[in-house]
């Protein structure tokens, strides 16, 4: 049951951070018996510059990509199900040129990323894959005409670049990038979104009765980061009606006051907005506000 909750997770998550930078698919459907591809994107060239701020996950996203991302270690019957996959939509490419007459250009078949949160060494050589320098070590790539690489996340080096991948592994990975994304800047463009998606993860795991180990300390360290949030979130309410409140106040009080005071208002605290509140029924023009907030600053 929670398989299915992580693999729903992921897909909204990776279509989320995607969804900008080209057209994505997720359980797109392929011949053969019934099978679903989890993630296949098709970038839009004209954004291609921009993907740098997703890390390693934008260095996949750069050409066509199926990209599978599994909550358990891929067995490797599950590796070889996605190459398949990839066989299969390869196939059809050539198929729909044909029909068009035109050349299948090789940078248009796309390239297959596995995701798995752990893999070992003898399933690894098993598929005779090898790392690459120009890559970050964790990148497993299969023989080139095969068009796969095994990205074991463990094995990622925990750095900024690797952040947008670590959050779909397990245990102690997934707990320390969640930590990293709530350091984030608030004005960085994934972290309110990718943080919504992993609260509603959050959710959807405490309702099930039956939890794994990880899933049960996943939610656990959740709790704090959840709270923390939702106190937040109250917080810039009370704060935002302060400001219309005391904004209104003002223009009736001294006239109707500019953009730049309007501004230095909005940056006070709550108890600043709330001392101005008492103040200003003292105010009689413009310059006594100036005066007050010049105090405040100084």
């Amino acid at each position: 049951m929670t398989r299915f909750i992580h693999d729903k997770f992921a897909k909204d998550y990776l279509e989320e951070l995607l969804k900008d930078y080209g057209e994505v698919n997720s359980s797109e459907k392929v011949s053969g018996e019934i099978k679903e591809i989890d993630v296949f994107f098709t970038p839009d060239k004209q954004q291609s510059s921009n993907l740098q701020i997703l890390g390693l996950l934008g260095r996949f996203a750069e050409n066509p990509a199926l990209i599978e991302p599994f909550r358990n270690p891929a067995s490797s019957d599950e590796i070889c199900d996605c190459i398949l996959k990839l066989l299969e939509v390869k196939a059809l490419l050539r198929r729909e040129a044909k029909a068009n007459k035109i050349k299948l250009q090789d940078s248009e078949i796309p390239k297959l990323w596995v995701l798995t949160p752990t893999v070992s060494e003898t399933r690894l050589s098993s598929f005779g894959t090898l790392e690459k320098d120009s890559w970050l070590s964790g990148v497993h790539f299969l023989p080139d005409a095969l068009r796969t690489a095994i990205v074991a996340i463990h094995q990622l080096p925990q750095i900024p670049e690797t952040l947008w991948l670590r959050l779909l592994g397990r245990g102690s990975v997934q707990s320390q990038a969640i930590i990293e994304l709530q350091a984030l800047p608030l004005n960085h463009p994934y972290q309110k979104a990718t943080l919504e998606l992993v609260y509603n993860l959050r959710e959807n795991l405490r309702v099930n009765q039956e939890l794994e180990a990880d899933d049960r300390e996943l939610v656990m360290r959740l709790e704090p980061l959840y709270q923390r949030d939702r106190e937040q979130a109250k917080q810039e309410g009370r704060q935002e009606g302060e400001q219309h409140l005391i904004i209104r106040l003002l223009n009736r009080r001294v006239g109707e006051i500019n953009e730049s005071l309007i501004e230095r208002i909005k940056g006070l605290s709550v108890e600043q907005l709330e001392t101005l509140g008492e103040a200003l029924l003292d105010f009689s023009n413009v310059a006594d506000l100036e005066a007050w907030l010049n105090q405040q600053q100084g």
